[in-house]
């Protein structure tokens, strides 16, 4: 008798503490949506947002029900202290008010609440990402305000928890006892399936992370998500990765995938060697003594496209494509959202599969088929890669030794102060490259660059750039957040174009025979509103400039991504035939798709990977608008991401790389 009492007592304060996580995480969702109304579609109305706070309530079933479980289970069951459960809601009310202030320059970071970007962040130094958070993203007053949240919680709950419950009926005997508690236990137990499903007793019917995007509005399906179940997201993606279950990866049709991508269709084979094996037509240029392949940090190309032209924070990288030794596309992705896939992309030639390569015990013991350094090495160049930050960062140094590169030069080689926790600036990176030139011999030369990142504490006006005019400029542009913060972020944006530029044609004077190719490591961190277009939010430049590149090298706006760079830069330089091995093939075989782990692009469209969103790029000639497909062209690119995916986890994934015939 005395276990019911404190069980029916337990419940009712278990109830309370449920009612108040679900209700907290809901007003903290609307507060949110009422703050950042700015980042909504303009044609989203009162019913989208009361939609989403409905289905987001629902969802939040899931994440107060796994908070009271705790608490139900050592306190009401158990007989733990009940000091617990309020110490269980303290500790809520801190989490969950802390990952509130942090969703705020989350979201404006990368346009979705959190990602995967929380688990690339556990990769790094513990310093520096506790540097930039406080010094760039505002933790030194957001937590503040979260312990403030969080105090104004425990008023609340310690009040809620300490009203008095209602007692239990007198029960007689053992009769009395059973029709007591075996409807209470039923209740419990139904109660428990329809929390658990997300406000239904069953998962279709349910709201889950998978199938929380039920309005038309990015902005408001990412609110439907508290950050409890943002977080929980993250954790089951990573899961599925961890196990191979990756979307766009085809782990039986290895034989077929790999096919698709190959020369020579007819090939069979128990190998994936030949596959992937493709020959030099021969060369088309002169051979370059030095060839730099840049990877700017947050290059996104929207800067240079046409209705952005009066910011004039670009106008170095159009004047090296104004020139007639230079080409450039504006059909180019990043091989992810990060700079470690990025680089990945680069050093391995494989696409990004949601797998860090650069953690992989097999990219330590051995070197891909695909990775670029032994085969540039065989054309008879030194393959060095340069970086401004730490060698440390992402195991970069190890791993690009590992798979083949001679030198890895980083910070400590640069003889040059740290501007931020990241590294030194790019102009210090670029010059010590310079002082190299002179002694080395033929040389491929990879160079990541740092400054345009955060922590932006570039002495702008010393550098030359006039925040004024182009706050000015950012004031004109539709749905800007906050352009102050926008103008600094893209003073470094311009700072990374001059002295880029200043590089290249210093470079270019001292060593005509030179061959540089720019591009952005990334697009995702900084937008030009708050609802950016698909290609503004994901797309970077592709500019090859040198001896012999002329403006129709290529197609126009030929489609590509990173790993199509070596094996064009082979194809530019190597003699007729050449065998090299790629993924993905050379610009001048252009799949006509090029994507990342978010989105593609085709000839004519951008497309989401995981929705159904496209939209027309912009330089799509309005003559041809009538003519684009798009359900082919989505199925056209969905074919080779399978391909191109599934190939690249094949690579990483198996120790040998025999198929097995039985997968065909």
């Amino acid at each position: 008798m005395k276990f019911l009492k404190r069980f029916f007592d337990g419940l009712q304060r278990d109830l309370r503490l449920f009612l108040f996580v679900l209700i907290l995480l809901e007003i903290y969702r609307a507060a949110f949506i009422f703050l950042m109304s700015d980042y909504m579609d303009e044609g989203s109305g009162f019913s989208q947002i009361l939609t989403a706070l409905w289905a987001g309530l629902r969802l939040s079933l899931k994440t107060a029900g796994a908070v009271t479980l705790f608490s139900f289970v050592f306190v009401t069951l158990l007989g733990f202290s009940s000091l617990l459960r309020l110490e269980v809601g303290i500790l809520a009310s801190l989490i969950f008010s802390t990952l509130f202030m942090a969703r705020f320059p989350y979201y404006r970071e990368f346009n979705s609440t959190f990602g995967l970007e929380v688990l690339n962040g556990l990769h790094e130094n513990v310093f520096d990402i506790i540097s930039t958070v406080l010094l760039d993203y505002g933790l030194i007053w957001r937590f503040p305000v979260a312990i403030i949240l969080t105090v104004v919680c425990i008023a609340i709950l310690s009040r809620l928890l300490n009203i008095k419950t209602f007692p239990m009926p007198y029960i007689y005997g053992t009769l009395e006892k059973v029709v007591f508690v075996v409807p209470l236990v039923v209740a419990l137990i139904v109660f428990g399936v329809f929390v658990r499903f997300g406000g239904s007793f069953s998962f279709s019917g349910g709201i889950n992370w998978e199938n929380a995007g039920i309005t038309d509005d990015n902005f408001l399906n990412e609110c439907i998500l508290d950050d409890g179940q943002a977080m929980y997201r993250v954790w089951s993606i990573s899961k599925l990765t961890d196990i191979g279950e990756i979307d766009g990866v085809d782990k039986k049709s290895i034989v077929t995938q790999a096919r698709f991508l190959a020369d020579d269709k007819s090939i069979d084979d128990d190998m994936i060697d030949p596959f992937l094996e493709r020959k030099a037509k021969g060369a088309r240029i002169d051979t370059p003594r030095h060839i730099f392949i840049i990877i700017g940090e947050n290059w996104m190309q929207w800067p240079m496209l046409g209705k952005y032209y009066n910011l004039h924070i670009s106008d170095g990288i159009k004047s090296i494509i104004a020139e007639p030794n230079a080409y450039y596309s504006r059909n180019f992705m990043p091989n992810g959202d990060f700079t470690y896939a990025a680089v990945t992309g680069f050093v391995t030639g494989l696409s990004d599969v949601k797998i860090n390569v650069n953690y992989q015990p097999k990219t330590y013991s051995e070197i891909y088929l695909t990775s670029p350094a032994p085969q540039l090495k065989e054309l008879g160049y030194q393959v060095d890669f340069w970086y401004g930050g730490n060698p440390s960062w992402e195991n970069i140094s190890k791993m690009t030794r590992a798979q083949g590169f001679d030198n890895f030069y980083g910070y400590p080689n640069l003889n040059a102060p740290k501007q931020t926790v990241w590294g030194a600036k790019d102009e210090d990176l670029f010059n010590a490259i310079k002082n190299h030139l002179a002694e080395e011999p033929p040389t491929v030369h990879f160079i990541l660059t740092t400054s345009n990142h955060p922590p932006y504490n570039l002495d702008l006006e010393k550098e030359g750039y006039d925040l004024d005019a182009t706050l000015a400029e950012i004031k004109k542009l539709p749905k800007v957040d906050d352009a102050e913060r926008l103008a600094v972020e893209l003073g470094h944006y311009w700072y990374m174009d001059k002295v880029t530029t200043k590089f290249i044609r210093e470079v270019s004077a001292a060593y005509p025979d030179s061959l540089f190719v720019v591009t952005g490591d990334h697009a995702v961190r900084t937008d030009p509103s708050t609802r950016p277009t698909i290609f503004e939010h994901q797309s970077v430049p592709f500019v090859m400039y040198g001896k012999g590149i002329k403006p129709d090298i290529l197609p126009p706006d030929v489609v590509g991504g990173h790993t199509s760079i070596v094996p064009t830069i082979i194809e530019l330089i190597a003699p007729e035939g050449f065998i090299y091995y790629s993924v993905a093939p050379s610009l001048f075989s252009s799949t006509n798709v090029a994507f990342n782990n978010h989105a593609f692009v085709t000839r004519t469209i951008a497309g989401e990977i995981d929705s159904d969103a496209v939209e027309i790029l912009p330089h799509v000639a309005s003559a041809a608008l009538n003519q684009i497909d798009m359900t082919a062209e989505r199925e056209s690119a969905e074919q080779v991401i399978k391909a191109m995916r599934t190939v690249s986890w094949w690579l990483i994934t198996q120790t040998l790389q025999m198929v097995p015939l039985f997968l065909q």
